[in-house]
């Protein structure tokens, strides 16, 4: 069924029952008189969205059981996006109340503050509520949230230009059990958002604010301090967080196992040294762009935080092959590694990786763009990671056709991206047209 049609279904079956249907099917049909009306609502129970408006209009009795609140627990509406609105929210939130313990709005831009207005005050046993890029609400969805949804554990606000730091105080004055908030992009609010929710919210364990440029050290170092349980931090692109935030992080959160410190230019090796000191459980470290990290640094990093496994260190142009030699002799899970534009890893540092006694089974993704010394010869080396699903080589001028078919022959299953420069095309020849090469090649 098309997109339309299938819109057709959702706007025509959150309204009430009570509404005229034309059915497809008898109530007295083989099946209802075989199957327990139990056993039908149990099937229902796993059916998505659509399919569940199909089965509403087989029958009455299906009708019934389809568009029970005990289907409707989880609501995800991000394919219908464009075409959902207010009402559609509105008579969901009546027909679902207190069954509905999670709903996805993601993308749908016309959804206004006085639809989930009326969704907080019918669904108070809300758990996760998605409204990423929901442009239009305002500081009042989330006085409406404080008010109602003191069950709510896990809150996405992210792209919602029109929130400020009010929306924040509201949520901590009414969801003290939120564990996971994404504030990304509301580039409106600033450290005292974040003080006050977390002086509230004890039990944040996820929080992300990518792209907030009035979150500073403060911010983040109340954050540290007042949810010691902090799992999962990104402050990707917050340009005024370095190196004291991370302190406060490490002194205070000595569970940490995901960290996004991308594009953060202040940080540091000081960072790397708190992080190797307070943070031993760290599993997964995006610092691209932090072009003031060094050997040094990842050297402190390695020797202590050995449960690694996703590494992004993109454009951290000081690194060199030492950094490649403390990874494979301290870290032995890394399974993502990129290394895109660190100009001065060479074939060397590849051989510490290849030779690193678990790569064989952990590495699954490497990442080389732009890395000019690497030749031939450090693809050679990772003949014998044999988990290796893909590598990725564009801009890697030594690197030949004859080098990843060496490499492919050994790793059959392995994809190769690598872009070759366009070789100038010879004079054409009696008017003949002229050929150009193909200059990305997806092997």
């Amino acid at each position: 069924m098309n997109h339309h049609g299938q819109n057709g279904h959702l706007n025509h079956h959150v309204k009430s029952r009570s509404e005229g249907s034309h059915f497809t099917y008898d109530d007295d049909s083989y099946i209802n008189k075989k199957l327990p009306k139990e056993l039908v609502l149990r099937i229902f129970s796993f059916l998505d969205v659509v399919t569940l408006c199909r089965c509403a209009q087989v029958c009455k009795t299906w009708n019934l059981l389809a568009l029970d609140g005990s289907n409707w627990q989880r609501v995800d509406l991000f394919e219908f996006q464009k075409d959902v609105e207010g009402p559609v929210v509105e008579n969901l939130s009546k027909r679902c109340g207190g069954f509905l313990k999670s709903l996805s709005l993601k993308g749908c831009q016309v959804i206004t503050d006085h639809a989930l207005g009326i969704f907080a005050e019918q669904c108070k046993n809300i758990e996760t509520l998605i409204l990423n890029n929901c442009k239009k609400i305002t500081d009042a969805t989330c006085k409406s949230l404080g008010q109602y949804s003191h069950r709510l554990r896990k809150l996405d606000v992210s792209s919602c230009p029109n929130l400020t730091d009010t929306s924040l105080q509201y949520i901590s004055t009414g969801c003290k059990n939120l564990e996971y908030i994404d504030i990304s992009w509301c580039v409106l609010m600033t450290d005292e958002a974040v003080e006050t929710l977390s002086k509230s919210c004890h039990r944040i364990s996820v929080f992300i604010c990518r792209g907030l440029e009035h979150i500073t050290d403060h911010g983040i170092e109340q954050l540290a301090i007042n949810c010691p349980n902090l799992k999962k931090l990104n402050v990707q692109q917050c340009q005024y967080v370095g190196d004291e935030a991370v302190a406060a992080v490490s002194n205070h959160c000595r569970g940490l196992t995901s960290l996004c410190l991308s594009n953060c230019t202040r940080i540091t090796d000081t960072s790397l040294q708190a992080l190797g000191t307070g943070c031993h459980e760290l599993r997964t470290l995006e610092v691209s762009g932090c072009n003031h990290l060094t050997d040094n640094g990842f050297q402190c990093l390695t020797r202590n935080c050995h449960e690694l496994q996703k590494m992004d260190l993109e454009e951290c142009i000081q690194i060199t092959d030492t950094t490649l030699a403390h990874l494979a002799s301290h870290c032995h899970r890394i399974s993502a590694l990129t290394l895109s534009h660190c100009e001065l890893i060479t074939d060397e540092g590849i051989r510490h990786i290849g030779a690193s006694p678990s790569s064989s089974e952990s590495l699954t993704v490497l990442e080389l763009d732009n890395c000019p010394l690497v030749t031939d010869v450090g693809l050679e080396h990772l003949v014998n990671c044999t988990s290796l699903q893909r590598i990725e080589l564009y801009d890697c001028q030594l690197i030949t056709r004859a080098g990843i078919r060496r490499l492919r022959n050994r790793l059959p299953n392995l994809r190769v991206h690598a872009y070759f420069a366009p070789v100038t095309p010879p004079p054409s020849v009696g008017g003949s047209r002229q050929r150009y090469c193909k200059c990305c090649v997806i092997l």
